[in-house]
């Protein structure tokens, strides 16, 4: 069986992927439904296309 991922993002908008039957981590948020890894990898490579974090933007 195909282990499933979830997209994870934290306040300084940088994404990650995290298992999907762990806890989140402390600070980050899940995006979205649990998906394999592959999908979820594209589904950052869509979505974070400024790796810049947001405390940088700001200034």
């Amino acid at each position: 069986m195909e282990s499933l991922f979830v997209v994870v993002i934290n306040h300084e908008g940088q994404y990650s992927i995290w298992p999907s039957d762990r806890p989140l981590p402390a600070g980050w948020e899940q995006q979205g439904q649990a998906a394999a890894k592959e999908a979820c990898l594209e589904y950052i490579r869509e979505h974070w296309v400024d790796m810049t974090p947001l405390s940088l933007k700001a200034r």
